[in-house]
Protein backbone atom coordinates (compact mmCIF):
# COMPACT_ATOMS: atom_id res chain seq x y z
CA UNK A 1 0.00 0.00 0.00
CA UNK A 2 1.48 3.31 -1.38
CA UNK A 3 1.91 6.25 1.24
CA UNK A 4 -0.73 9.13 0.56
CA UNK A 5 1.98 11.20 -0.38
CA UNK A 6 3.34 8.51 -3.16
CA UNK A 7 -0.25 8.03 -4.07
CA UNK A 8 -0.61 11.96 -4.59
CA UNK A 9 2.43 12.09 -6.90
CA UNK A 10 0.98 8.94 -8.72
CA UNK A 11 -1.75 10.44 -9.64
CA UNK A 12 -0.50 13.96 -10.76
CA UNK A 13 -2.25 15.54 -8.08
CA UNK A 14 0.92 17.13 -6.51
CA UNK A 15 1.05 20.54 -8.45
CA UNK A 16 2.48 23.60 -6.20
CA UNK A 17 3.70 22.85 -2.38
CA UNK A 18 4.91 25.39 -0.25
CA UNK A 19 7.74 23.35 2.02
CA UNK A 20 8.49 19.95 0.56
CA UNK A 21 8.60 18.88 4.39
CA UNK A 22 4.59 18.66 3.33
CA UNK A 23 5.61 15.35 2.21
CA UNK A 24 6.11 13.85 6.04
CA UNK A 25 3.41 15.43 7.25
CA UNK A 26 0.75 14.00 4.50
CA UNK A 27 2.12 10.74 5.02
CA UNK A 28 2.09 10.48 9.28
CA UNK A 29 -1.48 11.80 9.12
CA UNK A 30 -3.32 13.64 11.89
CA UNK A 31 -3.62 16.60 9.59
CA UNK A 32 -6.26 19.04 9.78
CA UNK A 33 -7.04 20.07 6.00
CA UNK A 34 -9.04 22.31 4.40
CA UNK A 35 -10.63 23.23 0.78
CA UNK A 36 -13.28 25.91 -0.10
CA UNK A 37 -16.18 25.45 -1.91
CA UNK A 38 -17.54 28.33 -4.38
CA UNK A 39 -21.81 28.49 -3.43
CA UNK A 40 -22.73 30.39 -6.33
CA UNK A 41 -24.87 27.33 -7.09
CA UNK A 42 -27.21 24.80 -5.24
CA UNK A 43 -25.08 22.41 -6.87
CA UNK A 44 -21.83 21.28 -6.93
CA UNK A 45 -19.97 20.24 -11.06
CA UNK A 46 -17.56 17.85 -12.32
CA UNK A 47 -14.97 20.73 -11.97
CA UNK A 48 -14.85 20.44 -8.29
CA UNK A 49 -14.55 16.16 -8.30
CA UNK A 50 -10.70 16.57 -7.98
CA UNK A 51 -10.89 18.54 -4.83
CA UNK A 52 -13.75 16.23 -3.40
CA UNK A 53 -11.78 13.39 -3.89
CA UNK A 54 -8.61 14.74 -2.43
CA UNK A 55 -10.44 15.43 1.01
CA UNK A 56 -11.75 12.06 0.57
CA UNK A 57 -8.28 10.64 -0.15
CA UNK A 58 -6.93 12.61 2.89
CA UNK A 59 -9.97 11.46 5.33
CA UNK A 60 -8.97 7.57 4.16
CA UNK A 61 -5.14 8.42 5.47
CA UNK A 62 -6.21 9.24 8.81
CA UNK A 63 -6.38 13.24 8.54
CA UNK A 64 -9.54 15.52 9.36
CA UNK A 65 -10.81 17.16 6.10
CA UNK A 66 -12.98 20.59 6.59
CA UNK A 67 -14.95 21.34 3.94
CA UNK A 68 -15.49 24.98 4.13
CA UNK A 69 -18.63 26.49 2.09
CA UNK A 70 -17.71 29.72 0.77
CA UNK A 71 -21.10 31.99 2.22
CA UNK A 72 -19.29 34.96 3.49
CA UNK A 73 -16.91 35.06 0.47
CA UNK A 74 -19.70 34.20 -2.09
CA UNK A 75 -21.02 37.56 -0.98
CA UNK A 76 -17.78 38.87 -2.63
CA UNK A 77 -16.62 36.41 -5.42
CA UNK A 78 -13.45 35.31 -6.36
CA UNK A 79 -11.54 36.64 -9.31
CA UNK A 80 -9.32 33.77 -9.34
CA UNK A 81 -9.90 32.14 -13.50
CA UNK A 82 -12.55 34.39 -14.16
CA UNK A 83 -12.44 36.99 -17.04
CA UNK A 84 -15.31 38.95 -15.32
CA UNK A 85 -17.11 39.79 -11.86
CA UNK A 86 -19.24 37.17 -10.68
CA UNK A 87 -22.65 38.05 -9.85
CA UNK A 88 -23.17 38.77 -6.12
CA UNK A 89 -25.48 36.44 -4.56
CA UNK A 90 -27.93 37.32 -1.89
CA UNK A 91 -28.47 35.57 1.91
CA UNK A 92 -31.45 33.92 0.59
CA UNK A 93 -29.71 32.43 -2.29
CA UNK A 94 -26.42 31.44 -0.37
CA UNK A 95 -28.19 30.08 2.53
CA UNK A 96 -30.00 27.43 -0.28
CA UNK A 97 -26.92 26.85 -2.09
CA UNK A 98 -25.24 25.82 0.85
CA UNK A 99 -28.08 24.05 2.01
CA UNK A 100 -27.37 21.92 -1.33
CA UNK A 101 -24.14 21.46 -1.58
CA UNK A 102 -23.92 20.29 2.24
CA UNK A 103 -25.66 16.66 1.11
CA UNK A 104 -23.35 16.08 -1.89
CA UNK A 105 -20.37 16.35 0.00
CA UNK A 106 -22.05 13.40 2.13
CA UNK A 107 -21.53 11.11 -0.72
CA UNK A 108 -17.97 11.81 -0.39
CA UNK A 109 -16.89 12.53 2.97
CA UNK A 110 -17.50 11.01 6.62
CA UNK A 111 -19.53 13.51 8.62
CA UNK A 112 -20.88 10.83 11.21
CA UNK A 113 -19.65 11.27 15.17
CA UNK A 114 -19.11 7.78 15.04
CA UNK A 115 -16.59 7.40 12.44
CA UNK A 116 -13.78 5.28 13.06
CA UNK A 117 -11.94 8.31 11.02
CA UNK A 118 -11.32 11.50 11.97
CA UNK A 119 -15.17 13.38 11.32
CA UNK A 120 -15.31 15.49 8.84
CA UNK A 121 -16.33 19.16 9.03
CA UNK A 122 -18.28 21.11 7.07
CA UNK A 123 -17.95 25.15 8.01
CA UNK A 124 -19.66 28.27 6.13
CA UNK A 125 -17.33 31.11 6.13
CA UNK A 126 -20.04 33.71 6.79
CA UNK A 127 -19.96 32.95 10.38
CA UNK A 128 -16.98 34.95 10.94
CA UNK A 129 -16.73 37.13 8.06
CA UNK A 130 -20.35 38.53 8.68
CA UNK A 131 -19.58 40.27 12.19
CA UNK A 132 -16.42 41.15 11.06
CA UNK A 133 -15.81 45.21 11.62
CA UNK A 134 -14.51 46.79 8.80
CA UNK A 135 -12.20 49.06 10.96
CA UNK A 136 -11.25 46.25 13.09
CA UNK A 137 -10.27 43.85 9.87
CA UNK A 138 -8.17 46.99 8.48
CA UNK A 139 -5.94 47.36 11.24
CA UNK A 140 -5.58 43.52 12.04
CA UNK A 141 -5.82 42.06 8.67
CA UNK A 142 -4.92 44.48 6.10
CA UNK A 143 -1.49 45.86 7.42
CA UNK A 144 0.02 42.90 7.35
CA UNK A 145 -0.41 43.33 3.08
CA UNK A 146 1.24 45.57 0.92
CA UNK A 147 -0.62 46.66 -2.75
CA UNK A 148 2.27 45.83 -4.80
CA UNK A 149 2.27 42.14 -2.98
CA UNK A 150 -1.17 41.78 -4.14
CA UNK A 151 -1.01 43.09 -7.28
CA UNK A 152 1.48 40.91 -8.19
CA UNK A 153 -1.01 37.36 -7.74
CA UNK A 154 -1.67 35.84 -11.38
CA UNK A 155 -5.01 36.28 -10.20
CA UNK A 156 -5.06 40.11 -10.06
CA UNK A 157 -2.46 40.77 -12.61
CA UNK A 158 -4.76 38.69 -15.16
CA UNK A 159 -7.44 40.49 -14.52
CA UNK A 160 -6.09 44.11 -14.51
CA UNK A 161 -4.38 43.10 -17.85
CA UNK A 162 -8.20 43.45 -19.17
CA UNK A 163 -9.10 46.94 -19.64
CA UNK A 164 -12.61 46.43 -20.56
CA UNK A 165 -13.11 44.27 -17.40
CA UNK A 166 -10.60 45.49 -14.45
CA UNK A 167 -11.04 44.40 -11.23
CA UNK A 168 -13.94 46.28 -8.53
CA UNK A 169 -12.48 46.86 -4.87
CA UNK A 170 -14.96 44.08 -3.85
CA UNK A 171 -12.92 41.67 -5.97
CA UNK A 172 -9.54 42.55 -4.66
CA UNK A 173 -10.38 42.41 -1.02
CA UNK A 174 -11.21 38.67 -1.64
CA UNK A 175 -7.62 37.36 -1.07
CA UNK A 176 -7.64 38.88 2.05
CA UNK A 177 -10.71 37.12 3.38
CA UNK A 178 -9.32 34.23 2.45
CA UNK A 179 -6.34 34.52 3.87
CA UNK A 180 -8.71 35.06 7.40
CA UNK A 181 -10.46 31.99 6.31
CA UNK A 182 -7.22 29.99 7.05
CA UNK A 183 -6.62 32.32 9.94
CA UNK A 184 -9.85 31.56 11.66
CA UNK A 185 -9.14 27.83 10.85
CA UNK A 186 -6.08 27.53 12.19
CA UNK A 187 -6.97 29.51 15.42
CA UNK A 188 -10.53 27.34 16.16
CA UNK A 189 -9.47 23.71 14.47
CA UNK A 190 -5.97 23.79 14.22
CA UNK A 191 -6.35 23.70 10.35
CA UNK A 192 -2.52 23.55 9.19
CA UNK A 193 -3.11 22.89 5.40
CA UNK A 194 -5.07 24.45 2.75
CA UNK A 195 -5.28 22.68 -0.86
CA UNK A 196 -7.07 24.03 -3.52
CA UNK A 197 -6.12 23.90 -7.74
CA UNK A 198 -3.57 26.07 -9.25
CA UNK A 199 -5.30 28.65 -9.53
CA UNK A 200 -5.65 29.40 -5.77
CA UNK A 201 -1.83 29.08 -5.27
CA UNK A 202 -1.65 32.98 -4.67
CA UNK A 203 -4.45 33.03 -1.80
CA UNK A 204 -3.25 29.91 -0.31
CA UNK A 205 0.06 31.63 0.21
CA UNK A 206 -1.32 34.91 1.65
CA UNK A 207 -2.84 32.99 4.16
CA UNK A 208 0.18 31.10 4.74
CA UNK A 209 2.69 34.49 5.14
CA UNK A 210 -0.79 36.05 7.56
CA UNK A 211 -0.03 33.10 10.28
CA UNK A 212 3.36 33.12 9.91
CA UNK A 213 3.17 37.17 10.58
CA UNK A 214 0.25 37.12 13.47
CA UNK A 215 0.94 33.60 14.82
CA UNK A 216 4.59 32.81 14.43
CA UNK A 217 3.68 29.42 12.95
CA UNK A 218 4.24 27.22 10.26
CA UNK A 219 1.61 26.17 8.01
CA UNK A 220 1.38 24.27 4.16
CA UNK A 221 -0.20 24.74 1.10
CA UNK A 222 -0.96 22.15 -1.66
CA UNK A 223 -2.20 22.44 -4.82
CA UNK A 224 -3.57 20.49 -7.85
CA UNK A 225 -3.44 21.16 -11.35
CA UNK A 226 -6.67 22.30 -13.47
CA UNK A 227 -8.42 19.88 -14.90
CA UNK A 228 -8.69 20.65 -18.63
CA UNK A 229 -9.88 18.69 -21.69
CA UNK A 230 -8.19 18.09 -24.46
CA UNK A 231 -8.97 20.93 -26.31
CA UNK A 232 -8.20 23.38 -23.05
CA UNK A 233 -11.29 24.23 -22.25
CA UNK A 234 -12.30 23.40 -18.85
CA UNK A 235 -13.37 20.09 -17.33
CA UNK A 236 -16.84 20.28 -16.73
CA UNK A 237 -18.17 22.45 -19.80
CA UNK A 238 -19.90 21.03 -22.31
CA UNK A 239 -22.23 21.93 -25.45
CA UNK A 240 -25.05 21.75 -23.45
CA UNK A 241 -23.43 23.59 -20.14
CA UNK A 242 -21.85 22.30 -17.14
CA UNK A 243 -22.05 18.72 -15.96
CA UNK A 244 -23.71 19.25 -12.27
CA UNK A 245 -23.54 16.85 -9.23
CA UNK A 246 -27.10 16.79 -8.52
CA UNK A 247 -29.09 14.40 -10.53
CA UNK A 248 -31.93 16.79 -11.04
CA UNK A 249 -30.00 18.71 -12.52
CA UNK A 250 -27.82 16.57 -14.81
CA UNK A 251 -29.53 12.89 -14.73
CA UNK A 252 -27.00 9.96 -13.63
CA UNK A 253 -27.37 8.77 -17.39
CA UNK A 254 -25.86 11.92 -18.71
CA UNK A 255 -23.43 12.15 -15.97
CA UNK A 256 -22.53 8.64 -16.90
CA UNK A 257 -22.63 9.46 -20.88
CA UNK A 258 -20.15 12.27 -20.13
CA UNK A 259 -17.39 9.79 -18.58
CA UNK A 260 -18.00 7.50 -21.13
CA UNK A 261 -17.35 9.94 -23.93
CA UNK A 262 -13.51 10.58 -22.95
CA UNK A 263 -10.72 10.66 -24.85
CA UNK A 264 -8.33 8.26 -25.09
CA UNK A 265 -5.45 10.94 -24.49
CA UNK A 266 -6.98 11.77 -21.48
CA UNK A 267 -8.88 8.72 -19.75
CA UNK A 268 -5.32 7.78 -17.80
CA UNK A 269 -5.38 10.84 -16.01
CA UNK A 270 -8.72 10.91 -15.14
CA UNK A 271 -8.67 7.79 -13.85
CA UNK A 272 -5.71 8.75 -11.60
CA UNK A 273 -7.77 11.95 -10.63
CA UNK A 274 -11.26 10.57 -10.18
CA UNK A 275 -11.27 6.88 -9.04
CA UNK A 276 -9.95 4.97 -6.08
CA UNK A 277 -8.73 2.02 -8.31
CA UNK A 278 -5.25 0.88 -7.70
CA UNK A 279 -2.19 1.83 -8.83
CA UNK A 280 -2.10 -1.47 -10.61
CA UNK A 281 -5.67 -1.30 -12.29
CA UNK A 282 -4.80 2.05 -13.26
CA UNK A 283 -1.94 0.62 -15.02
CA UNK A 284 -3.43 -1.98 -16.91
CA UNK A 285 -6.15 -0.03 -18.13
CA UNK A 286 -3.58 2.56 -19.28
CA UNK A 287 -2.26 -0.18 -21.29
CA UNK A 288 -5.59 -1.07 -22.50
CA UNK A 289 -6.28 1.87 -24.54
CA UNK A 290 -2.74 1.41 -25.77
CA UNK A 291 -3.06 -1.60 -27.27
CA UNK A 292 -7.28 -1.78 -27.80
CA UNK A 293 -8.46 1.15 -27.87
CA UNK A 294 -11.63 -0.07 -29.83
CA UNK A 295 -12.63 -1.87 -26.51
CA UNK A 296 -12.80 1.54 -24.46
CA UNK A 297 -12.35 -0.77 -21.29
CA UNK A 298 -10.86 2.40 -19.51
CA UNK A 299 -13.86 4.63 -20.21
CA UNK A 300 -15.89 1.84 -18.95
CA UNK A 301 -14.20 1.55 -15.77
CA UNK A 302 -14.13 5.62 -15.58
CA UNK A 303 -17.41 5.93 -15.86
CA UNK A 304 -18.34 3.39 -13.47
CA UNK A 305 -16.12 4.36 -10.62
CA UNK A 306 -17.39 8.21 -11.27
CA UNK A 307 -21.15 7.71 -11.54
CA UNK A 308 -21.23 5.06 -8.29
CA UNK A 309 -18.90 7.55 -6.30
CA UNK A 310 -21.58 10.48 -6.91
CA UNK A 311 -24.92 8.72 -7.44
CA UNK A 312 -24.52 5.01 -6.38
CA UNK A 313 -24.72 1.62 -7.51
CA UNK A 314 -28.37 1.30 -8.18
CA UNK A 315 -28.42 4.77 -10.62
CA UNK A 316 -25.26 3.52 -11.98
CA UNK A 317 -26.72 -0.14 -12.98
CA UNK A 318 -29.97 1.93 -14.56
CA UNK A 319 -27.10 4.69 -16.40
CA UNK A 320 -25.09 1.51 -17.74
CA UNK A 321 -28.74 -0.69 -18.42
CA UNK A 322 -29.56 2.54 -20.57
CA UNK A 323 -26.14 3.05 -22.59
CA UNK A 324 -26.26 -0.60 -23.52
CA UNK A 325 -29.66 -0.04 -24.27
CA UNK A 326 -28.54 2.60 -27.70
CA UNK A 327 -27.69 -0.48 -29.84
CA UNK A 328 -29.31 -3.28 -27.94
CA UNK A 329 -32.39 -5.12 -27.48
CA UNK A 330 -32.26 -4.40 -23.48
CA UNK A 331 -34.26 -1.17 -24.74
CA UNK A 332 -37.71 -2.45 -23.86
CA UNK A 333 -36.39 -3.27 -20.40
CA UNK A 334 -36.31 0.87 -19.77
CA UNK A 335 -38.80 2.39 -17.51
CA UNK A 336 -40.35 5.44 -19.66
CA UNK A 337 -38.17 8.27 -18.41
CA UNK A 338 -35.19 6.48 -18.32
CA UNK A 339 -36.38 5.97 -22.69
CA UNK A 340 -37.16 9.12 -23.02
CA UNK A 341 -33.98 10.89 -21.43
CA UNK A 342 -31.85 8.10 -23.58
CA UNK A 343 -33.33 9.26 -26.59
CA UNK A 344 -33.83 12.85 -26.42
CA UNK A 345 -31.52 13.81 -28.60
CA UNK A 346 -33.15 11.76 -31.49
CA UNK A 347 -36.14 13.13 -33.50
CA UNK A 348 -39.38 11.89 -32.82
CA UNK A 349 -42.59 11.54 -34.24
CA UNK A 350 -46.64 11.10 -32.77
CA UNK A 351 -49.22 9.23 -34.92
CA UNK A 352 -52.40 7.98 -34.28
CA UNK A 353 -52.70 4.60 -31.72
CA UNK A 354 -55.42 3.64 -34.62
CA UNK A 355 -52.40 2.91 -36.69
CA UNK A 356 -51.39 0.26 -34.92
CA UNK A 357 -54.67 -1.70 -35.72
CA UNK A 358 -54.28 -1.18 -39.79
CA UNK A 359 -51.69 -2.12 -42.02
CA UNK A 360 -49.08 0.48 -40.36
CA UNK A 361 -45.59 -1.90 -41.90
CA UNK A 362 -42.00 -1.20 -40.78
CA UNK A 363 -41.86 0.67 -44.62
CA UNK A 364 -44.58 2.67 -43.57
CA UNK A 365 -43.20 3.45 -40.88
CA UNK A 366 -39.73 4.75 -42.05
CA UNK A 367 -41.61 6.98 -44.47
CA UNK A 368 -43.70 8.44 -41.90
CA UNK A 369 -40.61 9.61 -40.06
CA UNK A 370 -38.29 10.37 -42.58
CA UNK A 371 -35.44 7.66 -42.79
CA UNK A 372 -36.42 7.10 -45.75
CA UNK A 373 -37.55 9.32 -49.18
CA UNK A 374 -40.04 6.53 -50.13
CA UNK A 375 -41.61 3.06 -50.15
CA UNK A 376 -38.98 1.86 -52.38
CA UNK A 377 -36.18 3.22 -50.98
CA UNK A 378 -37.46 1.41 -47.16
CA UNK A 379 -37.56 -1.62 -48.64
CA UNK A 380 -34.18 -1.37 -49.84
CA UNK A 381 -33.31 -0.43 -46.51
CA UNK A 382 -34.68 -3.95 -44.86
CA UNK A 383 -33.58 -6.39 -47.13
CA UNK A 384 -29.95 -4.72 -46.73
CA UNK A 385 -30.41 -5.27 -42.86
CA UNK A 386 -30.13 -1.93 -42.33
CA UNK A 387 -33.84 -1.27 -40.72
CA UNK A 388 -34.51 -1.87 -36.94
CA UNK A 389 -37.25 -1.77 -34.67
CA UNK A 390 -36.29 -1.43 -31.01
CA UNK A 391 -33.13 -2.49 -31.94
CA UNK A 392 -33.86 -5.83 -33.08
CA UNK A 393 -33.63 -6.18 -36.73
CA UNK A 394 -36.43 -6.63 -39.06
CA UNK A 395 -36.05 -8.51 -42.43
CA UNK A 396 -39.89 -7.98 -44.26
CA UNK A 397 -40.36 -4.93 -45.24
CA UNK A 398 -44.21 -5.46 -44.66
CA UNK A 399 -44.05 -6.53 -41.01
CA UNK A 400 -46.95 -4.98 -39.65
CA UNK A 401 -46.14 -2.71 -35.80
CA UNK A 402 -48.65 -3.78 -33.40
CA UNK A 403 -49.80 -2.65 -29.54
CA UNK A 404 -47.37 -6.09 -28.94
CA UNK A 405 -44.20 -3.75 -30.33
CA UNK A 406 -45.28 -0.84 -28.08
CA UNK A 407 -42.06 0.25 -25.29
CA UNK A 408 -43.60 1.48 -22.22
CA UNK A 409 -47.11 0.85 -23.67
CA UNK A 410 -47.05 4.08 -26.29
CA UNK A 411 -43.40 3.84 -28.02
CA UNK A 412 -41.50 2.13 -31.04
CA UNK A 413 -38.04 3.02 -31.78
CA UNK A 414 -36.75 3.03 -34.89
CA UNK A 415 -33.49 2.79 -36.32
CA UNK A 416 -31.79 2.92 -39.56
CA UNK A 417 -28.22 1.53 -39.87
CA UNK A 418 -26.22 2.19 -36.67
CA UNK A 419 -26.77 5.65 -35.48
CA UNK A 420 -29.81 6.82 -36.71
CA UNK A 421 -32.84 6.71 -34.09
CA UNK A 422 -36.24 7.92 -33.99
CA UNK A 423 -38.53 7.43 -31.51
CA UNK A 424 -42.62 7.38 -32.27
CA UNK A 425 -45.25 8.28 -29.69
CA UNK A 426 -48.62 6.63 -30.24
CA UNK A 427 -50.77 8.64 -28.80
CA UNK A 428 -55.45 8.63 -28.56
Amino acid sequence: MPSLFTDLQFRGLVHQMSDPQLATKLDAGGLVAYIGFDPTSNSLHVGSLLQLCLLKRLQEAGHQPIALAGGGTGMIGDPSGKSQERPLLDSEELDANVAGIRAQLSHFLDFSESSSRRRALLLDNREWLEPLSLISFLRDIGKHFTVNQMISKESVRARLERPETGLSFTEFSYMLLQAYDFLHLFDHYNCRLQLGASDQWGNITMGIDLIRRIRGATVWGLTTPLVVKPDGSKFGKTETGVVWLDPLKTSPYQFYQFFLRTEDSVVGTYLRYFTFLDHQEILALEESTRSHPEKREAQRMLAHEVCTLVHGDSATRQAEVASQALFSTDVDKLEEATLLEVFKEAPSTALPRSFLNSDFTMSDALVATGLAPSKKMARTIISQGGGYLNNRRVEDPVRPIRSSDLLCGRYVLLRKGRKEHHLIRFEQ
